[in-house]
């Protein structure tokens, strides 16, 4: 079965239908959108479909080898994940088609006001995994 990754950002992609940030939400919405991700991930666990996820802080550094010595770290000026991506799931599904259905309904987590969020999810399958397409 081939295995993706869904994508949750947190700006680079194309605006949610409701587009209210997160910091702006108050707790219960949050409450609300946390339990309905750890629904659906229990779900795909029932199915087989799961394989893991994680939401990722906003804190992080870009490092590189220099060399001997201390490895030089930055803050920019680069476009940084921590800037963009805001967690991920990895799915281990039929086909494509699935994938492209479970990527919607992810897409439908409640936001402030409790409605869905409507938000873009970045779907990739992971290197090296075969694309099953069955339409």
């Amino acid at each position: 079965m081939p295995k993706y990754l869904l994508l949750k950002h947190y700006r680079g992609a194309p605006a949610a239908v409701n587009d209210i940030p997160m910091e702006q939400w108050a707790p219960e919405e949050i409450t609300a959108h946390v339990n309905y991700m750890r629904d659906f991930a229990t779900r795909l666990v029932e199915t087989g479909e799961f394989v893991g996820e994680q939401a990722l802080a906003p804190e992080g550094t870009f490092v590189r080898y220099d060399g001997e010595g201390k490895p030089p770290i930055t803050d920019g000026p680069f476009a940084e994940t921590k800037d963009l991506i805001a967690g991920f799931m990895i799915i281990d599904v039929d086909c494509y088609e699935r994938a492209l259905e479970l990527a919607g309904e992810l897409s439908a987590a409640p936001g402030a006001g409790g409605k869905p969020i409507h938000e873009w999810l970045e779907l990739r399958p992971l290197w090296g995994e075969p694309l099953v397409i069955t339409e």
